[in-house]
């Protein structure tokens, strides 16, 4: 004869609770200035490409 095995059953019961509301809020204040950063930086090595070619040539 099989044995029969008892689940263990939970104490806590089951409340459901409607989800709760959550405001997305992302602050890109400094992927704005790292983004300002690397433009000024390609400008400026753009330009001294530029210059040298001149003098290169």
């Amino acid at each position: 004869m099989a044995k029969k095995n008892k689940r263990p059953t939970s104490s806590v019961p089951v409340v459901n609770t409607p989800p709760q509301k959550f405001e997305f809020n992302p602050d890109y204040s400094m992927v704005k200035k790292d983004l300002t950063r690397i433009g000024i930086l390609a400008g400026f090595f753009i330009t001294v490409l530029v210059v040298l070619s001149f003098f290169l040539k």
